[in-house]
């Protein structure tokens, strides 16, 4: 009877062992979300911060829709009217205060370890975005997105330094509605 005492509470130990293994690997697990602004007025070609199409305010409100149930720690945006537009419906949801982050400005290292732990939305361009994704899995491997691309989600999933990407297409259900 000792004898199957001790089995169960060597069992358990390794249990409850291996649970707080996986509870501490889970807590440095790091997403960051990035997108690309939504559709943007080109009716002025010249202007260089223009606001969201109807269709881009559409796809602002549909990728608040997609984060409803995705849990965020941080929203960031570069200082252009068209990207803080895009993530305006999700920082409103989530009640999260957008943060300002040049991509050529910023310490990448310090930014990981800023973010450490947590779920992070970012709203870039075609250029800054994939640019992103290159720093924070220090490799050159994401190009220039095409300039119609505003449905491109990338997950960039950072566990114990170890960073994989994953590419998601988001489009709009029901553009004309």
């Amino acid at each position: 009877m000792s004898n199957n005492f001790f089995v169960f509470l060597l069992g358990l130990i390794l249990i409850i062992s291996c649970q707080d293994n996986l509870i501490r690997d889970k807590q440095k697990e790091t997403i960051f979300y990035l997108i690309r602004h939504a559709e943007k007025d080109r009716s002025a070609p010249d202007n260089k911060d223009p606001i969201l199409t109807s269709e881009g305010i559409k796809r602002a409100n549909h990728w608040a829709s997609y984060f409803d149930t995705i849990q965020l720690n941080s929203i960031y945006s570069t200082d252009y009217i068209r990207t803080k537009q895009t993530i305006f419906p999700v920082s409103e949801l989530k009640q999260i205060t957008p943060k300002i982050y040049s991509v050529d400005e910023l310490d990448i290292n310090q930014f990981i370890t800023s973010n450490q732990g947590k779920r992070v939305l970012i709203s870039g361009h075609s250029n800054t975005t994939p640019t992103m994704v290159n720093k924070l899995i220090g490799e050159s491997k994401y190009s220039d997105m095409l300039d119609s691309d505003n449905k491109s989600l990338y997950i960039v999933n950072i566990i114990n330094s170890k960073a994989e990407v994953e590419i998601r297409s988001v489009p709009l259900k029901n553009m004309n509605n």
